[in-house]
Protein backbone atom coordinates (compact mmCIF):
# COMPACT_ATOMS: atom_id res chain seq x y z
CA UNK A 1 0.00 0.00 0.00
CA UNK A 2 1.39 3.77 -0.90
CA UNK A 3 2.17 5.59 2.22
CA UNK A 4 0.00 8.59 2.25
CA UNK A 5 2.35 11.89 1.51
CA UNK A 6 2.12 15.03 3.99
CA UNK A 7 1.75 18.67 3.76
CA UNK A 8 2.74 21.25 6.14
CA UNK A 9 1.48 24.27 5.98
CA UNK A 10 1.93 27.53 7.72
CA UNK A 11 1.48 31.42 6.65
CA UNK A 12 1.85 35.02 8.06
CA UNK A 13 -1.10 36.10 8.21
CA UNK A 14 -2.44 34.05 11.06
CA UNK A 15 -4.08 31.02 11.71
CA UNK A 16 -7.78 32.37 11.13
CA UNK A 17 -6.85 33.92 8.11
CA UNK A 18 -9.28 33.21 4.68
CA UNK A 19 -6.21 32.57 2.35
CA UNK A 20 -5.00 29.62 4.84
CA UNK A 21 -8.34 27.93 5.04
CA UNK A 22 -8.95 27.95 1.41
CA UNK A 23 -5.29 26.08 1.09
CA UNK A 24 -5.68 24.07 3.99
CA UNK A 25 -9.04 22.48 2.28
CA UNK A 26 -7.06 22.35 -1.30
CA UNK A 27 -4.14 20.65 0.23
CA UNK A 28 -6.54 17.80 1.95
CA UNK A 29 -7.80 17.15 -1.12
CA UNK A 30 -5.00 15.69 -2.49
CA UNK A 31 -2.62 14.55 1.16
CA UNK A 32 -2.54 14.24 4.31
CA UNK A 33 -2.08 18.08 6.29
CA UNK A 34 -0.49 19.71 9.46
CA UNK A 35 -1.04 22.80 10.02
CA UNK A 36 1.40 25.10 12.20
CA UNK A 37 0.67 28.76 11.62
CA UNK A 38 1.12 32.25 14.02
CA UNK A 39 -1.11 32.84 16.39
CA UNK A 40 -1.37 36.43 15.09
CA UNK A 41 -0.14 38.27 11.53
CA UNK A 42 3.16 38.60 11.11
CA UNK A 43 3.66 39.98 7.97
CA UNK A 44 6.81 41.36 6.86
CA UNK A 45 8.45 39.72 9.72
CA UNK A 46 11.40 38.11 7.41
CA UNK A 47 13.07 35.05 8.25
CA UNK A 48 13.29 35.66 11.63
CA UNK A 49 13.61 33.16 14.52
CA UNK A 50 12.46 34.20 17.96
CA UNK A 51 15.57 33.79 20.52
CA UNK A 52 14.11 35.97 23.60
CA UNK A 53 11.46 34.38 24.91
CA UNK A 54 10.09 30.98 25.03
CA UNK A 55 6.46 29.70 22.53
CA UNK A 56 3.54 26.71 22.96
CA UNK A 57 1.78 25.26 20.56
CA UNK A 58 -1.57 26.05 20.71
CA UNK A 59 -3.70 22.79 19.58
CA UNK A 60 -6.94 24.38 17.14
CA UNK A 61 -7.86 21.09 15.94
CA UNK A 62 -6.78 17.63 14.25
CA UNK A 63 -3.03 18.46 13.42
CA UNK A 64 -3.54 22.08 13.25
CA UNK A 65 -2.11 24.23 15.99
CA UNK A 66 -1.33 27.83 16.38
CA UNK A 67 2.19 28.55 17.83
CA UNK A 68 1.43 31.67 20.47
CA UNK A 69 3.40 34.92 18.86
CA UNK A 70 5.73 32.68 17.05
CA UNK A 71 6.98 33.71 13.27
CA UNK A 72 6.18 31.18 10.00
CA UNK A 73 10.01 30.32 10.29
CA UNK A 74 9.37 29.43 13.87
CA UNK A 75 6.31 27.47 12.79
CA UNK A 76 8.65 25.59 10.22
CA UNK A 77 11.60 25.03 12.76
CA UNK A 78 9.60 24.00 15.34
CA UNK A 79 7.06 21.53 13.43
CA UNK A 80 10.35 20.07 12.03
CA UNK A 81 12.03 19.48 15.18
CA UNK A 82 9.13 19.02 17.21
CA UNK A 83 6.46 17.87 15.62
CA UNK A 84 7.99 15.51 13.77
CA UNK A 85 9.82 12.86 14.41
CA UNK A 86 13.80 12.34 13.20
CA UNK A 87 12.63 9.96 10.40
CA UNK A 88 9.46 11.44 9.42
CA UNK A 89 9.51 14.77 7.73
CA UNK A 90 6.44 16.19 5.54
CA UNK A 91 7.27 15.92 1.54
CA UNK A 92 6.11 19.18 1.03
CA UNK A 93 5.99 22.38 2.22
CA UNK A 94 3.50 25.24 1.18
CA UNK A 95 3.57 28.93 2.90
CA UNK A 96 0.31 30.97 2.14
CA UNK A 97 -2.24 31.53 0.87
CA UNK A 98 -1.10 35.11 1.70
CA UNK A 99 -3.03 38.21 1.23
CA UNK A 100 -0.97 40.77 -1.02
CA UNK A 101 1.71 40.39 -3.36
CA UNK A 102 5.42 39.04 -2.51
CA UNK A 103 6.94 39.91 -6.03
CA UNK A 104 10.85 41.96 -5.87
CA UNK A 105 12.62 42.28 -3.56
CA UNK A 106 9.76 42.35 -1.56
CA UNK A 107 10.76 38.91 -1.04
CA UNK A 108 13.51 39.82 1.60
CA UNK A 109 10.57 41.45 4.06
CA UNK A 110 8.07 38.71 3.33
CA UNK A 111 7.58 35.78 6.11
CA UNK A 112 5.39 33.84 3.65
CA UNK A 113 8.23 33.45 1.62
CA UNK A 114 10.25 32.67 4.88
CA UNK A 115 8.09 30.18 5.79
CA UNK A 116 9.49 28.25 2.39
CA UNK A 117 13.06 29.29 3.30
CA UNK A 118 12.71 27.65 6.01
CA UNK A 119 11.36 24.41 4.54
CA UNK A 120 14.19 24.18 2.00
CA UNK A 121 17.12 24.84 4.44
CA UNK A 122 15.68 20.89 5.70
CA UNK A 123 15.92 19.83 2.50
CA UNK A 124 12.01 19.68 2.08
CA UNK A 125 10.37 20.53 -1.47
CA UNK A 126 8.91 24.27 -0.05
CA UNK A 127 6.66 26.76 -2.14
CA UNK A 128 5.43 29.82 -1.20
CA UNK A 129 1.77 31.45 -2.79
CA UNK A 130 0.59 34.71 -2.56
CA UNK A 131 -2.61 36.37 -4.03
CA UNK A 132 -2.07 39.72 -5.27
CA UNK A 133 -4.54 42.46 -4.41
CA UNK A 134 -4.54 45.72 -7.23
CA UNK A 135 -4.13 48.13 -4.43
CA UNK A 136 -4.57 48.00 -0.77
CA UNK A 137 -8.29 49.32 -0.90
CA UNK A 138 -9.14 46.03 -2.76
CA UNK A 139 -11.89 43.40 -1.61
CA UNK A 140 -10.02 39.99 -1.45
CA UNK A 141 -13.86 38.92 -2.56
CA UNK A 142 -13.77 41.02 -5.84
CA UNK A 143 -11.59 37.50 -7.50
CA UNK A 144 -11.79 35.21 -4.46
CA UNK A 145 -9.24 32.79 -3.60
CA UNK A 146 -10.32 30.38 -6.27
CA UNK A 147 -7.76 30.82 -8.42
CA UNK A 148 -4.98 30.55 -5.81
CA UNK A 149 -6.16 27.48 -5.05
CA UNK A 150 -6.70 25.57 -8.40
CA UNK A 151 -2.64 26.76 -8.38
CA UNK A 152 -2.26 24.77 -5.47
CA UNK A 153 -3.23 21.78 -6.49
CA UNK A 154 -2.12 21.66 -9.87
CA UNK A 155 1.54 22.30 -8.52
CA UNK A 156 1.51 20.21 -5.26
CA UNK A 157 0.15 17.34 -6.99
CA UNK A 158 3.42 17.91 -9.28
CA UNK A 159 5.41 17.74 -6.48
CA UNK A 160 4.04 15.30 -4.57
CA UNK A 161 4.12 12.97 -7.28
CA UNK A 162 8.04 13.23 -7.18
CA UNK A 163 8.49 16.20 -9.46
CA UNK A 164 10.03 18.93 -7.96
CA UNK A 165 12.25 20.75 -10.74
CA UNK A 166 14.87 22.49 -8.68
CA UNK A 167 17.85 22.04 -6.70
CA UNK A 168 18.73 22.50 -3.00
CA UNK A 169 18.17 25.34 -0.92
CA UNK A 170 15.96 26.58 -3.64
CA UNK A 171 12.01 27.34 -3.89
CA UNK A 172 8.82 28.58 -5.68
CA UNK A 173 8.03 31.56 -5.00
CA UNK A 174 4.31 31.69 -6.61
CA UNK A 175 1.93 35.23 -7.84
CA UNK A 176 -1.63 34.67 -8.32
CA UNK A 177 -3.25 37.96 -10.68
CA UNK A 178 -6.30 39.44 -8.94
CA UNK A 179 -8.62 37.97 -11.70
CA UNK A 180 -11.37 35.62 -11.15
CA UNK A 181 -10.41 31.56 -12.29
CA UNK A 182 -12.02 32.25 -16.03
CA UNK A 183 -9.83 35.13 -16.80
CA UNK A 184 -6.75 32.84 -16.09
CA UNK A 185 -4.29 32.82 -18.98
CA UNK A 186 -1.48 30.43 -17.50
CA UNK A 187 2.05 30.47 -16.07
CA UNK A 188 5.27 32.62 -16.89
CA UNK A 189 8.28 31.45 -15.29
CA UNK A 190 10.08 34.86 -14.14
CA UNK A 191 12.86 36.18 -12.54
CA UNK A 192 12.41 39.02 -9.42
CA UNK A 193 11.18 42.52 -10.88
CA UNK A 194 12.81 45.67 -9.71
CA UNK A 195 10.37 47.14 -7.02
CA UNK A 196 10.58 51.28 -6.93
CA UNK A 197 10.34 52.34 -3.29
CA UNK A 198 8.56 55.51 -2.34
CA UNK A 199 8.14 56.91 1.28
CA UNK A 200 4.77 55.52 2.92
CA UNK A 201 6.45 56.43 6.85
CA UNK A 202 3.19 58.36 7.84
CA UNK A 203 3.91 60.82 10.51
CA UNK A 204 0.85 61.47 13.11
CA UNK A 205 0.19 62.82 16.29
CA UNK A 206 -2.17 61.12 18.93
CA UNK A 207 -4.62 62.80 21.39
CA UNK A 208 -1.71 64.39 23.64
CA UNK A 209 0.33 66.05 20.85
CA UNK A 210 2.88 62.89 20.83
CA UNK A 211 4.00 62.01 17.10
CA UNK A 212 4.40 58.57 16.08
CA UNK A 213 4.48 57.03 12.34
CA UNK A 214 2.84 54.31 10.75
CA UNK A 215 4.31 52.39 7.87
CA UNK A 216 2.15 52.51 5.17
CA UNK A 217 1.74 49.76 1.87
CA UNK A 218 4.09 50.84 -1.25
CA UNK A 219 1.87 50.66 -4.55
CA UNK A 220 3.11 47.86 -7.06
CA UNK A 221 5.48 50.60 -9.24
CA UNK A 222 8.55 48.75 -11.23
CA UNK A 223 11.32 48.69 -13.40
CA UNK A 224 11.09 47.38 -16.54
CA UNK A 225 13.30 44.26 -17.57
CA UNK A 226 16.47 45.37 -19.14
CA UNK A 227 16.69 41.92 -20.93
CA UNK A 228 14.42 39.41 -22.41
CA UNK A 229 13.44 37.66 -19.09
CA UNK A 230 9.96 38.63 -17.83
CA UNK A 231 9.76 39.58 -14.25
CA UNK A 232 7.03 38.94 -11.79
CA UNK A 233 5.27 42.00 -11.76
CA UNK A 234 4.84 42.48 -15.32
CA UNK A 235 3.25 38.92 -15.25
CA UNK A 236 1.15 39.90 -12.90
CA UNK A 237 0.31 42.90 -14.78
CA UNK A 238 -0.50 41.00 -17.82
CA UNK A 239 -3.07 37.91 -16.23
CA UNK A 240 -0.43 35.21 -15.45
CA UNK A 241 0.20 33.23 -12.42
CA UNK A 242 4.21 34.38 -11.82
CA UNK A 243 6.20 31.26 -11.13
CA UNK A 244 9.79 32.77 -9.48
CA UNK A 245 12.64 29.89 -8.59
CA UNK A 246 14.13 31.41 -5.51
CA UNK A 247 17.23 30.34 -3.72
CA UNK A 248 18.84 30.99 -0.65
CA UNK A 249 22.64 31.87 -1.96
CA UNK A 250 22.89 35.55 -1.67
CA UNK A 251 26.01 35.62 -2.91
CA UNK A 252 27.23 38.70 -6.20
CA UNK A 253 28.73 35.67 -7.86
CA UNK A 254 29.49 38.07 -10.75
CA UNK A 255 31.42 40.39 -8.29
CA UNK A 256 33.74 38.16 -6.38
CA UNK A 257 36.52 38.82 -9.28
CA UNK A 258 35.94 42.52 -8.96
CA UNK A 259 35.93 42.78 -4.83
CA UNK A 260 39.23 40.49 -5.17
CA UNK A 261 41.00 42.88 -7.26
CA UNK A 262 39.40 45.87 -5.09
CA UNK A 263 40.87 44.33 -1.55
Amino acid sequence: MKKQKTILITNDDGYESEGLKVLIDVARSIARVVVVAPSTEKSACAHSLTLTRPMRFVEVDDDFYKLDDGTPTDCIFLALNSYFGENEKPDLIISGINRGSNMGEDITYSGTVAGAMEGVLFGIPSIAISQVCKDKCQNIFDFGYELAGEVVRELATKILEGSFPLGERKLLNINVPPIKKSEFKGYKVTKTGYRLYVNSAHLHRNPRGEEYYWIGLPGLEWRESQDDQICDLSAIEQGFVSITPIHLDMTSHDDIKTLEEWI
